[in-house]
């Protein structure tokens, strides 16, 4: 039994949201408080990672804790042949949710610090190496979801996941977008962790590479599911949040 699709939906959405929310928070907080460019990539990758790992803690057991539609079209891929993952329209519905949620999460964030709600970035992200970095950001981040998948180990994935993003907030020159919604959610942000809305389409290319390249990896180690598709990024549908 699982919770019902409008549950998941909503999972999906708030939890989206929360995660753009910390995001840009953290990252105009970080500005307010110090002009030191490193200091202030450091509060922001340690506000996010510990946030994100709460949110999957927290909403994992009622949708997987996708927040990411590369995350949620890998699951679908996946367990498309067994039936076993989502269904396109339960994609269709994830997606929408993780998107508008990101958007709210912005408009968010931006209120409470008493920016405009809504001034679109003029971040230029727009160059090669920052897609490579999108590339290896988002196909690492679906290696470890599905990665754990395969072994049994999806348990691990609150402190897994937000662990590798902090990490890949560091080691990719893009600081590790790795997720389309939060990328369109943070070009509604003219603040510190914005990206222009003209450098979001190439970035979202490179991120479903990324996704692409992640699975064909996942493929290639780890060899067919052993688990249904579904329980990502944390295995989900217990019986006590079944719908009535």
């Amino acid at each position: 039994m699982t919770a019902s699709l409008g549950r998941r939906v909503a999972a999906e959405a708030v939890g989206t949201g929360l995660l753009v929310t910390v995001v840009v928070g953290s990252g105009i907080q970080a500005t307010e408080l110090s002009q030191d460019v490193g200091v202030q990539l450091l509060a922001n990758s340690l506000a996010t990672v510990f946030g994100l790992g709460v949110l999957i803690t927290l909403l994992g057991p009622v949708s997987g804790a996708h927040f990411n539609p590369a995350v949620t079209l890998a699951a679908w891929f996946t367990g498309r042949r067994t039936g076993a993952g989502p269904s396109l329209r339960e994609v269709a519905a994830y997606v929408l949710a993780q998107v508008a949620g990101a958007i709210g999460g912005a408009v968010l964030a931006d209120a409470m610090f008493g920016v405009p709600l809504v001034r679109f970035s003029t971040h230029d992200r727009s160059a090669g190496h920052l897609w490579l970095g999108e590339v290896i950001a988002t196909g690492g981040l679906i290696l470890l979801i599905f990665g754990l998948e395969r072994v049994g180990r999806a348990y691990l994935a609150p402190a897994a996941v937000a662990s590798y993003i902090g990490a890949a907030y560091w080691f990719t020159s893009s600081t590790s977008f790795a997720n389309p919604a939060v990328t369109i959610g943070r070009a509604f942000t003219d603040t510190f962790a914005g990206i222009a809305p003209a450098s979001v389409a190439p970035f979202i290319a490179a991120q479903l590479l990324g996704a692409v390249l992640g699975l064909a990896a996942v493929a290639v180690v780890y060899g067919r599911p052993a688990r249904p598709a579904d329980d990502v990024v944390v295995p989900h549908g217990k019986p006590e949040l079944a719908s009535s």
